[in-house]
């Protein structure tokens, strides 16, 4: 008998610029990454205001979001949201891509027709 077995994908939506939130968002995307899963993260809404933040050496969140980057594993930035928090020039210095496809924003509905389960934080 053959086993068939498919790699799970999850996309996680990180809108809360709430620092513990976003280490939630950080932590689960670094754990399902380790665990095999395909995992995505996304930075949206007010959280997309910590960008700069969370790229300095001495923010205690720095180290998970550098991995996180490194490892690859955010898809994108929302475009409009960066826009409104002035963290659009961050966004690109650091090389992230920017989505718009949802009128500015990232759309949840691409994830899931690609086989992603949303998490949202």
């Amino acid at each position: 008998m053959v086993e068939f077995w498919m790699q799970r994908k999850v996309a996680i939506f990180a809108f809360n610029g709430d620092p513990m939130c976003v280490i939630h968002a950080l932590i689960n995307t670094l754990e399902f990454h380790a665990k095999g899963y395909d995992v995505k993260l996304i930075i949206e809404g007010s959280a997309t205001s910590l960008i700069g933040k969370l790229n300095e050496a001495n923010n205690p969140l720095h180290y998970y979001y550098t991995k996180a980057k490194e490892e690859g594993l955010i898809s994108c930035v929302c475009k409009a949201c960066a826009t409104k928090s002035g963290t659009i020039g961050e966004a690109e210095e650091q090389g992230l891509a920017l989505c718009d496809e949802l009128f500015g924003h990232p759309s949840m509905a691409k994830y899931m027709e690609e086989g992603y389960d949303i998490i949202s934080i």
